[in-house]
């Protein structure tokens, strides 16, 4: 693996880190602190998602045009920016507005960090993307943990951390990222031809497909963090307990690895078939859930989710870079990100919508039947790429 993707795994991992210092005080901070109702709060952290949807594809637009370098540099600009002005601003008005900045800032990052590890290691495949996600899944992991410790002390210790780390990943990607993509003719090259331009907008309907799936998924994926964290409480699952569910979660993602790497490489040849058998496994999983009466069932679940999430996460972004055609890698991995942000977003209104009208059961069931609708969509996306790549095998040989 190149030096210089190294480098991209360890900005990723502080990244994350310092913003999710955050994830897990936001609510309780604008309810207790600023005495606002849960509602308001979620209304916060809605306008948070959807900032982070226009940046996932504004940092794509901007990667093609502008390269990674000055992108990322955008986008950690504005995040460490705002970052440092919560240390100082608590007043509701303020916090909300800079809490939506950050979304933006954050959302212009991502995309362009895997659309550079993409473009930097090509020969390297979904392994770039497989870096990208665990130094990801670290920083959630840590920062979540760390976050709440540090908010037992005080809020203001959260936000400085969240700023410290911050402006870490401002000076590594200041000095460090600068030159990675000059060399890269790909994301200057805006010229096609006819033929190129058609084979682009089936590429795209091939993506579109696609991640229609990943919505569907994550949103499902999301009931975690949401319904399913209250479901705990009423059997008796301790908050304590509930998050130790996610430090295993964290764990396995890192020391997991190199046993779905040796899986992948023995049984699961294409990117398309990890995908698929990622989904199963998502089904498994909310039907274990389904059946938990205590700690140890939701324990079983959370691990055969986290080995589905291990396949399917990554599987897209690596999809989104072979799909893209030249210079439209960032653009490509904007919208597989805002996809994954929206269904983020999207997941505690429609779990909790359900729950509400129905009951828990329901959930679970309605969310199996969007596993399966991924599952199709994914089926659909392989038949429609593999016309594509006939249609391209049949105009070389005319030519």
């Amino acid at each position: 693996m190149p030096a210089k993707v190294w480098l991209l795994i360890i900005g990723m991992a502080l990244n994350v880190t310092g913003s999710s210092f955050l994830w897990p005080i936001n609510t309780i901070f604008i309810n207790e602190h600023l005495g606002k109702s849960l509602t308001v709060a979620g209304i916060v952290l809605l306008l948070n998602s959807g900032a982070g949807i226009i940046g996932n594809l504004t940092g794509g637009l901007l990667f093609d045009k502008l390269g990674g370098y000055r992108t990322i540099m955008l986008g950690v600009t504005v995040s460490f920016t705002t970052s440092a002005l919560l240390i100082w601003f608590h007043d509701f008005w303020t916090y909300s507005i800079l809490l939506v900045f950050m979304g933006f800032g954050m959302g212009i990052v991502f995309p362009s960090m895997y659309a550079l590890a993409g473009t930097m290691w090509k020969e390297g495949g979904r392994k770039a993307f497989n870096r990208i996600y665990i130094a990801q899944n670290v920083g959630v992991a840590l920062g979540a943990a760390l976050g709440g410790l540090a908010a037992s002390y005080s809020f203001t210790l959260s936000f400085i951390s969240c700023s410290t780390l911050s402006f870490l990943f401002f000076i590594i990607v200041l000095f460090g990222f600068k030159g990675m993509d000059e060399n890269d003719d790909a994301s200057v090259q805006t010229v096609f031809s006819q033929s190129k331009r058609i084979h682009n907008k089936e590429a795209f309907i091939a993506l579109l497909i696609l991640c229609g799936g990943y919505l569907l998924a994550w949103i499902g994926y999301v009931q975690w963090q949401s319904t399913i964290a209250a479901y705990t409480q009423t059997l008796g699952v301790s908050l304590k307990m509930y998050s130790l569910l996610w430090t295993v979660n964290g764990l396995f993602i890192v020391l997991g690895q190199p046993i779905v790497n040796l899986f992948l490489k023995k049984w699961l040849h294409s990117t398309t078939s990890q995908i698929l058998v990622g989904y199963c496994i998502f089904v498994v999983s909310f039907v274990i859930v389904g059946n938990a009466k205590d700690f140890n069932g939701f324990m079983i679940a959370m691990v055969v989710l986290t080995i589905g999430e291990m396949l399917v996460w990554p599987g897209v972004p690596s999809i989104a870079a072979e799909l893209a055609p030249p210079g439209r890698a960032g653009f490509y991995q904007g919208v597989v990100n805002s996809t994954a942000t929206g269904g983020r977003m999207l997941g505690p209104l429609f779990g909790g919508m359900v729950a509400d009208l129905f009951n828990i059961s329901v959930l679970f069931q309605t969310i199996i039947g969007l596993m399966v609708i991924s599952f199709i969509l994914t089926v659909v996306y392989s038949r429609n790429r593999h016309s594509i790549k006939q249609q391209d095998a049949s105009q070389q040989v005319s030519i």
